[in-house]
């Protein structure tokens, strides 16, 4: 079931809704468990036969959780140790079996030259994310932060519906408390129009702008030979943008669907197209995902405690882990390799400046500032297409092309739409002729429209800001005329949102991050 789709918006959000609030004005417990099993619903609504997996997720990771915090409390460090061992490397073994077992085998049939086959094993939707949710609340229990053991609540936290199928990613640090509080319970007017607000805006980035902008895509992607620069970098624009909004526009209706049940979740995406570089950037983009690749794997392997050399090294192996978490695919390994050097690069620049007595703390000058942020952005477009892209095959041709390889050539259908500005090009020395015809001029309108609202307009976090819309959020003020507040004019706005993205829906599509 979809965020994205008549039958979720009018039909089982009002259904739980009503039922969680209802039943919470008599027992708590009650209302938490109506809103498991709905949870649970949400994500049999795909495929019946994988709730019993996340069931019995659910229980195995509930029982070790337990066991590990006794032993805990007990202070039996040896055997508190191989339990959290233990119970690790089962999510683990079950993430790689169904996301990683072909994958693997598949290449040592290309080495080996064998002919293995495990036949086709279906992905369950949203396993990294329930499995790394649930392997932080082992960590959680083995460090002793874990102070409730409320199987209900223990359910609710893992399969709670607003994040179970794309994030974010949870702690049950930040989870328990809110099930825990009465108030939770209580219909509140002020989290039901914050919430909706959110989840509107959410919905029409994702069916208007995402959507709207996917189109462009696929067609270069699946035919990358001899395209021209301009072609190459519209797809790659194209793309960026789409999954900017796809995955913006999934994680506002997450946390505006959470509010509305009373509940704040973590933020998870903050205008990561304005860092000024890379380490920002995975400061900005899928937060709880890049904070859990920090605490439970760069750390463990060691952060930055065993000298410079082995700081990069592991930044590296980080990254390629986390590219790897995307997806079993040498494009997604590739990708997360590439930031992986990014980061390393972008972290020695720094220990440079301050070499040279450099505060790399103070902000930048206007232009430099620019400057940085374009830098960013271009790096991480062209990672986009690695990761975008089918096989290495089409990632280097489209790279090429980006590059300039395959020449610089405006379509000819362009010049007439162009009009004068058209004809003053073709005089200053640009060439218009035949290209594939794969990116129209309609495609750089769509780059212009969106690129202005990614760098210039206040996100949402921003525009919501006075009503504190998501857990550990920075301290962000938006203009006076953009700072949302309940009036006419906002309602309207909103609802004229609410209106567009609705009427977009005929054209439905999956969120980007399902996939993953």
């Amino acid at each position: 079931m979809l965020f994205n789709s008549y039958t979720f918006i009018f039909i089982f959000l009002p259904v739980v809704l009503l039922g969680f609030f209802y039943l919470g004005r008599f027992n708590h417990a009650y209302a938490a468990g109506w809103l498991a099993l709905a949870s649970l619903f949400f994500y049999g609504y795909w495929n019946l036969a994988y709730v019993g997996l996340l069931l019995g997720s659910i229980i195995f990771n509930y029982t070790f959780g337990i066991w590990i915090a006794k032993a805990v409390v007990q202070h039996e460090t040896r055997r508190k140790k191989y339990l959290l061992i233990f119970s690790i490397t089962a999510n683990l073994l079950l993430l790689a079996y169904y996301k990683y077992a072909n994958f693997f085998i598949g290449n040592v049939n290309i080495i080996a030259n064998t002919h293995w086959s495990l036949g086709q094993i279906i992905l369950p939707l949203g396993i990294s994310f329930f499995t790394f949710t649930q392997i932080a609340y082992l960590v959680d229990a083995y460090q002793g932060k874990v102070k409730e053991y409320n199987f209900i609540h223990f359910a609710l936290f893992v399969t709670y519906f607003p994040h179970l199928i794309a994030g974010p990613v949870l702690h049950h640090k930040e989870m328990m408390p809110q099930f825990s509080n009465v108030s939770t319970y209580r219909p509140n007017y002020e989290n039901m129009a914050v919430g909706m607000t959110i989840f509107f805006i959410g919905l029409f980035k994702k069916c208007v702008l995402a959507d709207g902008i996917a189109g462009f895509v696929g067609p270069v992607f699946s035919s990358p030979a001899e395209l021209s620069m301009i072609e190459a970098w519209g797809a790659a624009l194209c793309y960026s943008l789409q999954l900017y909004f796809d995955f913006s526009g999934y994680s506002d209706m997450a946390i505006g669907l959470s509010r509305l049940f009373g509940i704040v979740l973590p933020l998870n995406f903050h205008s990561p197209y304005k860092s000024v570089n890379i380490i920002e950037f995975w400061r900005r983009w899928h937060i709880t995902l890049s904070r859990f690749l920090r605490d439970y794997l760069y750390f463990s392997l060691g952060g930055n405690r065993k000298g410079v050399m082995r700081r990069y090294l592991n930044l590296f192996v980080t990254m390629l882990l986390g590219g790897l978490w995307h997806g079993a695919g040498w494009t997604f390994i590739i990708w997360g390799g590439l930031h992986g050097v990014y980061l390393a690069i972008n972290h020695g620049w720094q220990e440079l400046r301050k070499v040279f007595g450099q505060d790399v703390e103070l902000p930048l000058s206007k232009p430099m500032h620019i400057a940085a942020v374009l830098l960013t952005f271009v790096a991480v477009v062209a990672g986009w297409v690695v990761f975008r892209s089918d096989n290495i095959g089409t990632a280097a041709a489209i790279l090429k092309a980006m590059a300039g390889f395959n020449g610089f050539v405006l379509p000819n259908t362009w010049l007439p739409k162009l009009g004068l500005f058209g004809q003053w090009l073709a005089l200053h020395g640009i060439k218009f002729g035949t290209a594939n015809g794969l990116i129209g001029i309609d495609a750089f309108s769509w780059i212009i429209l969106l690129t202005t609202g990614v760098w210039f307009l206040p996100n949402t976090q921003q525009i919501m800001s006075a009503y504190k819309p998501a857990l550990d959020m920075p301290k962000v003020v938006a203009g006076n005329r953009l700072l949302w507040r309940p009036t006419a004019f906002f309602a309207a706005l909103v609802w004229l949102m609410a209106l567009a993205a609705i009427g977009s829906i005929n054209k439905q599509s999956e969120f980007l991050y399902f996939q993953f």
